[in-house]
């Protein structure tokens, strides 16, 4: 299918399409994804038992609705849900009570949802955010949450064209075997021919290589 030329400029006039800053609004949305994500498996891990789930339990607390809490990080400021519990125990180790600056863990979460990270990396990942404040086995649970919403994000259909496709990259450090690394996670923003934006793609990388490039966008292709 052939997309106009007309149509390409009435998208363009449309949204405003300029320049890669488009990632960053559309990894704000994404950061607040994951973020409330993370607080929900937080919650779940303090409990003891999953939402919904029916049975003997091990404690009489429950889940009691959420709490708006404004944030501000590099991306701006938007607005998260903190999950509460009904004996009022629970706080977040990510986003700690009186904390409203999260700026400089975005790119370690953003990383999260980023193909080319195996199990034991996001389990690294996870640990390294939340540090002392949690043990292994809690880390291991909520990982254990948020790699279903991984994998179903990362293998999710796309739409058959895109007339405009974005490609920026994020650098973030690691902890691995007691050292800090940096690594670098590419994003490739695509624009709907309705003119909706898009992160099709968020794809660990050592380096910026032709041969990495034509895997990454081949797997969009299969997509």
């Amino acid at each position: 299918m052939a997309v106009a030329k007309e149509q390409i400029r009435q998208i363009i006039s449309e949204n405003n399409i300029t320049s890669v800053a488009d990632v960053y609004t559309l990894l704000k949305e994404s950061f607040k994804d994951i973020l409330q994500e993370l607080m929900e498996a937080e919650l779940d891990a303090s409990l003891g038992y999953e939402k919904n789930q029916k049975g003997n339990l091990a404690t009489d607390n429950k889940r009691n609705g959420h709490s708006p809490k404004p944030l501000k990080s590099q991306y701006g400021e938007f607005q998260v849900d903190v999950p509460r519990d009904r004996n009022g125990e629970f706080e977040p180790k990510l986003i700690p009570k009186y904390q409203r600056d999260i700026s400089g863990i975005e790119e370690k979460v953003i990383s999260l949802y980023a193909r080319g990270m195996s199990t034991r990396d996001i389990h690294d990942q996870m640990q390294d955010l939340y540090g002392i404040e949690l043990s292994a086995e809690i880390v291991s649970k909520i990982t254990d949450r948020i790699l279903p919403l991984v994998k179903e994000w990362q293998s999710r259909p796309l739409s058959p064209i895109y007339p405009f496709v974005f490609m920026d990259c994020i650098h973030y450090k690691v902890r691995e075997d007691g050292r800090i690394l940096s690594r670098a996670a590419y994003v490739v923003l695509g624009i709907t021919t309705e003119g909706y934006k898009e992160i099709l793609s968020i794809t660990v990388g050592a380096n910026e290589t032709s041969k990495f490039w034509l895997g990454m966008l081949n797997d969009l292709k299969n997509r």
